[in-house]
């Protein structure tokens, strides 16, 4: 027998593909519905800081999908409320305004053209 051994056919594509496949995206490993990606490269174009750690645009994405998830929340209940099935662009100001906290941080923001009839 020679002191040489086989390397079991292992091609640069295999490495690749086993690779891919063990290095899920960052958005799944974190269960996410927000692109990580797209969120880094929109801090990095935005030049919001020169360094920021890998880990900011995860966090950024989890407090996008939480607030959403809140609103859209705030918003149903408002809907059910109403005996609607829908949630319209009404309903989701409406639900922002009546919430303290979200209040604050839409102050300066207008969701809906339409006048809401609640003000």
């Amino acid at each position: 027998m020679s002191g040489q051994r086989s390397r079991g056919g292992s091609s640069d594509h295999q490495r690749r593909i086993r690779t891919r496949n063990n290095n899920s995206n960052r958005r799944a490993r974190a269960d996410l519905s927000f692109s990580v990606n797209h969120l880094e490269r929109l801090l990095r174009e935005g030049h919001y800081a020169q360094h920021f750690s890998s880990s900011a645009p995860v966090f950024l994405a989890a407090i996008i999908q939480y607030m959403t998830a809140t609103i859209l929340e705030l918003a149903g209940n408002e809907a059910q409320r109403r005996g609607s099935s829908r949630i319209t662009p009404e309903l989701l100001d409406m639900a922002i305004h009546n919430n303290a906290l979200l209040s604050g941080y839409f102050r300066s923001t207008t969701i809906s053209q339409v006048a809401p009839g609640w003000q």
